[in-house]
């Protein structure tokens, strides 16, 4: 009997044990793109909905053990890469971008966490920018990681080039850290190409909102559609998800990634009383 074929995404992040952002966020928004998700250990955190107050990296051995075995056996569509803590992970994350260079990579350079701790050394990042951007299809920072990747630049979008030029193809610059009536999120791409999305800023803050929509793309790419289409589709699941979204603890809010199965059921539920 054939395995049952269904876009796969691998992805490597950390764990976050109130379930609003790494992994756990990363798995709901793959599946709900309709596709299988392989999660890898990069870190564990101790982590709230308010801050990160400690991070313990994964040794590279162990994270590249866990990459393999399932490149091996599964045919994976897409790599999404979340949060790399040290400069020994990203060298390891390199050596298998390198390896499996012809699987499209989306990669969310998460730097500092939502109540400001920083989450990687210097080293981490420098060795990203290095090794880690020549294999990335899309990069996906808000304005505030756009600033730290390229120091000096006047502001977010005049960092973009750099990223550019660094071997990014495409990078979506987020705009929900900006004091802007609306979020502007923009999509650059190596050739030129350059699209905005002008959307409703919702007035709650949320934790994992930036893993949500980078594993989104990631989905949606492994499903086959273009970047354009995918970056699109993407921004409206994760707006959705976010005022979908619900406060659990004393902190952030988390989205509600699997809103739309609620809101199906509702539906199946509507249509059985009508």
């Amino acid at each position: 009997m054939e395995p049952y074929t269904l876009p796969i995404v691998l992805t490597i992040a950390g764990n976050d044990p109130t379930g609003g952002a790494g992994l756990s966020a990363d798995v709901e928004a793959i599946i709900s793109q309709g596709c299988h998700a392989l999660p890898v250990l990069s870190c564990i955190t101790v982590q709230d909905t308010c801050d990160v107050l400690a991070v313990e990296t994964v040794h590279p051995d162990l994270l590249i053990q866990q990459a393999r075995t399932v490149l091996e056996d599964l045919p994976v569509d897409v790599i999404k890469i979340g949060l790399l803590s040290s400069e020994e992970n990203v060298e390891a994350v390199h050596e298998l971008l390198v390896d499996y260079a012809d699987i499209p990579v989306v990669l969310d350079p998460i730097i500092s966490a939502g109540g400001g701790n920083l989450l990687c050394d210097e080293g981490a990042v420098e060795a990203m920018k290095d090794l880690l951007f020549p294999y990335t299809t899309i990069l996906t920072p808000n304005s505030e990681e756009a600033r730290l990747l390229v120091p000096g630049s006047d502001n977010a979008q005049s960092a973009i080039p750099s990223l550019l030029e660094m071997g990014c193809k495409w990078v979506l610059l987020t705009g929900t850290h900006e004091n802007t009536s609306e979020v502007i999120n923009r999509l650059y791409s190596s050739d030129g190409e350059h699209e905005q999305f002008n959307w409703p800023r919702l007035e709650h803050t949320y934790h994992g909102s930036g893993c949500t929509l980078s594993s989104a793309i990631a989905g949606l790419l492994a499903q086959g559609l273009d970047m354009n289409e995918a970056v699109a589709q993407a921004q409206d699941y994760t707006w959705h998800a976010l005022q979908n979204g619900y406060r659990l603890g004393m902190g952030q809010r988390h989205p509600n990634r699997l809103f739309w199965a609620e809101q199906s059921l509702q539906e199946n539920e509507g249509n059985q009383n009508s």
